[in-house]
């Protein structure tokens, strides 16, 4: 399959399942157990990877969310 472009479309890299289980068996020292029931967004956060992302918007942010997706007036 091509691109509108014309290009081909590179096939997605497959997920580095070895260096995340290193990173949350080894370097995190997590029981499987554990490991195994956290969710990504929870192993980023464990080592440090997601600083400055999902924090809450500044005001400008919370009027423009505001606008955009407003409250039912009834």
């Amino acid at each position: 399959m091509t691109a509108a472009g014309g290009e081909e479309s590179a096939a997605p890299a497959p997920f580095p399942w070895e260096a995340v289980m290193a990173a949350g068996l080894s370097r995190l020292r997590l029981p499987a157990r554990d490991f195994w029931r956290m969710t990504p967004r929870e192993l980023a956060a464990a080592l440090g990877l997601s600083a400055g992302r999902g924090g809450a918007p500044d005001r400008a942010g919370l009027v423009r969310m505001m606008r955009q997706f407003p409250d039912d007036a009834a």
